[in-house]
């Protein structure tokens, strides 16, 4: 039997692309966003695919969308790409709306992972989306690099708690061309397309790793710089400031 699969923050960019190459092997999908036109018209154009809009920082509307998932039985994977982003300095950003930011991306992953769980078979996998924005603090990355740090954090938890139950993931991307990343000024090492990165995540999804990272060239260089003493790390991306 294909795969059920609820990929929440799918009415574009990343997300809609994830369901397409989803839906290209087969899998009924249950797409969600708080975006509902953009939504329908998406599940519209897909075969075996069902919109339910959904705002992961609001209970009320995922409890609403756990109960019409529920009815179609139990899901094989459950990912969650639903984030907000702008860019700028941690001392500049409208207290507000980095609230709003750590609300969306950091509390809505937790209240998201609550609400999939529960609807997955036994095993089922559950995907909650970082970035590599979140390995290390770098300049411009302001309160959205804290929550996806975050996000890897709270992934890492859920990993350990549901051995066994679950099979928890991390995908973490690097610069992808998409709507959010369209609000940089500044030149993005590695920008890759949202359809290679939904391409990247199938596979990766589809393999045995915690973590789906992607591009390489940039994340292992990153990784490498998360991995330096602070003496030397912070000496580093102080100069990006510079």
């Amino acid at each position: 039997m294909s795969e059920r699969i609820w990929i929440m923050g799918a009415s574009e960019g990343i997300g809609a692309e994830l369901a397409r190459a989803y839906a290209a092997r087969g899998a009924r999908l249950v797409l969600s966003a708080r975006s509902a036109d953009r939504l329908a018209e998406l599940a519209a154009s897909l075969p075996d695919a069902e919109a339910v809009a959904a705002d992961t920082t609001d209970p009320s509307s995922l409890a609403a969308a756990a109960v019409r998932v529920a009815a179609g039985g139990p899901l094989d994977r459950a990912i969650t790409l639903a984030a907000l982003y702008d860019p700028g300095k941690v001392m500049e950003i409208d207290p507000d709306r980095a609230a709003r930011i750590v609300t969306a991306n950091l509390t809505g992953c937790f209240l998201f992972a609550r609400t999939a769980v529960p609807l997955l078979r036994p095993q089922g996998q559950l995907a909650l989306t970082g970035s590599v924005a979140g390995y290390l603090g770098l300049p411009q990355g302001q309160i959205y690099s804290a929550t996806k740090a975050g996000v890897i954090n709270l992934a890492e938890s859920l990993r350990a708690e549901l051995a066994g139950t679950a099979d928890v993931r991390l995908i973490s991307p690097g610069f992808v061309d998409t709507r959010l990343t369209q609000k940089n000024d500044f030149d993005m090492p590695a920008l890759m397309q949202p359809a290679d990165a939904a391409r990247a995540i199938v596979a990766g999804l589809d393999g045995r790793g915690f973590e789906v990272h992607f591009p390489k060239r940039l994340t292992l260089a990153l990784k490498l710089l998360r991995a330096m003493p602070y003496a030397l790390a912070l000496r580093l991306t102080g100069r990006l400031v510079r």
